[in-house]
């Protein structure tokens, strides 16, 4: 074995980046991206222009380890044939089981857990440094990181994400979360406030507050402050169009968030609310800390006060115990609501969680059967939610521009949430660049995306 240091800082090394998972894990990548890029790295998304590769990963559930495991089987495979030098393992899949991932691919370089966000810059160096083949190992507890802001935004300029706390305290019976991020910890609202001044500075002009439960904020915080009071705050900025609120939990949803809802101004009447299911015995064993009733009010009230809201949800079909009975109530459900947006997973059994010792588990068929059933109602209600929007016009904003006119660009209405919702198809008689914002009559619907055109004068 060759044990004499390796040198890898002249030219400096060019870093190749990916980034998986959900906007939380993005906004971890975009802070590691600003480390390396301070450290006099060369950042870049093409991996063939690449010296080094680091994977930001997710592992909530098991499709999304799946995932993982095939970006670094990729991305070790073309250290194997001379195309990287190193190979680095971060994020939520090392928090998780760093072991899996050396026993799996050895010749992964370095494993980075959560807490070691800020320390990257650092890894590379002591690998460039070290004298031996074995693999770093920077995986500690899950101390939150709580300073988002200097970041390298992989967003488009014009939205950015906007994190208000890091972990959980729900504990739901099938979920990881706080086995990998761990408690919750909300972030304090004046650092909340500095920080979105930062991105509407650097031109974004959506901010998205994400969270594992953002209704849930400030409950650590001895009744200091609350996610409405947040809102009101940032509500308030200069340069701020659109304000969006993801990953509430209907068990924690207060009655001042649903006054935001018609007094604030730039507050969008858009809504995810990841009720899971709805069958009392399925919540309970879920651990949900909800019930149809308060669901019921919870989703009237809004409707009520915001009778222009987008509604989406998030569900779990084949849950430990579902019956056929209960499946048919979630239907039911389905049709009642007609939800603007919908999401559904087959349980996933994850090791550690206390979904996975429940007896009468579900056979896989039938969790698949019951998604199909439950996405194929859901793909005829969006079509007809849909159908309703032909003829209107809208507020948009374009994610990709169209260079000639008459060119499709792509582009969001109010209620089209980036990357988890579709998108519109919009077509003007001028160009359009990324981030220029415009009404447009929209003349077609699909289930999940839109047509439209800005109108002649």
């Amino acid at each position: 074995m060759d044990d004499s240091p390796r040198n890898f800082s002249s030219p400096p090394l060019v870093v190749g980046f990916v980034s998986l998972g959900c906007p939380k894990n993005l906004v971890d990548s975009e802070r590691m991206l600003a480390n390396l890029a301070v450290a006099g790295y060369v950042v870049t998304g093409d991996l063939d222009a690449a010296d080094v590769a680091i994977v930001n990963t997710c592992a909530f559930i098991a499709d999304a380890r799946k995932e993982s495991g095939q970006v670094i089987a990729e991305l070790v495979g073309r250290k194997l044939e001379g195309r990287l030098r190193l190979v680095i393992v971060a994020g939520c899949y090392p928090q998780r089981d760093k072991d899996e991932i050396l026993d799996k691919w050895p010749d992964v370089d370095a494993v980075v857990g959560l807490s070691a966000r800020e320390e990257i810059a650092d890894v590379l160096a002591r690998l460039a440094a070290r004298r031996s083949d074995l693999p770093l190992e920077n995986v500690g507890a899950a101390t939150p990181n709580l300073d988002d802001r200097a970041r390298l935004r992989l967003t488009p300029r014009h939205y950015a994400y906007l994190r208000v706390s890091e972990g959980c305290d729900n504990r739901c019976a099938y979920c990881t979360i706080p086995l990998i991020r761990g408690p919750l910890v909300s972030k304090d609202p004046d650092l909340l406030v500095a920080e979105a001044e930062e991105l509407l500075a650097d031109g974004a002009a959506e901010l998205i507050l994400i969270g594992q439960d953002t209704t849930a904020y400030g409950h650590d915080r001895q009744g200091q402050c609350d996610i409405a009071a947040v809102l009101a705050r940032l509500d308030r900025l200069p340069r701020l169009t659109w304000l969006r609120l993801l990953y509430t939990h209907p068990a924690s949803f207060s009655d001042s968030l649903l006054a935001a809802y018609g007094e604030l101004e730039h507050f969008l009447p858009y809504v995810d609310i990841p009720l899971q299911h709805i069958a009392q015995p399925v919540l309970d064993a879920m651990g949900r800390r909800t019930s149809r009733a308060s669901v019921d009010k919870l989703i009237a009230d809004l409707r009520r006060r915001r009778p222009d809201i987008i509604i989406r949800t998030s569900l779990i079909v084949g849950f430990p115990g579902e019956t056929d009975a209960h499946f048919a109530e979630l239907l039911d459900f389905v049709r009642a609501v007609r939800f603007d947006r919908l999401g559904a997973f087959a349980y996933s059994r994850e090791p550690g969680t206390r979904a996975a010792d429940l007896p009468n588990q579900i056979p896989t068929r039938v969790k698949n059967e019951r998604l199909r059933a439950l996405m194929t109602l859901q793909s005829r209600l969006a079509l007809e939610n849909q159908q309703r929007l032909v003829g209107q016009s809208l507020d948009f904003v374009i994610d990709r521009g169209a260079a000639k006119p008459g060119q499709p660009a792509l582009a969001r209405f109010w209620g089209q949430a980036p990357e988890i919702d579709g998108l519109t198809h919009l077509r003007a008689r001028r160009p359009l660049q990324a981030g220029d914002r415009l009404s447009a009559i929209v003349t077609a619907a699909g289930p999940h995306d839109l047509e439209a055109r800005v109108p002649t004068r």
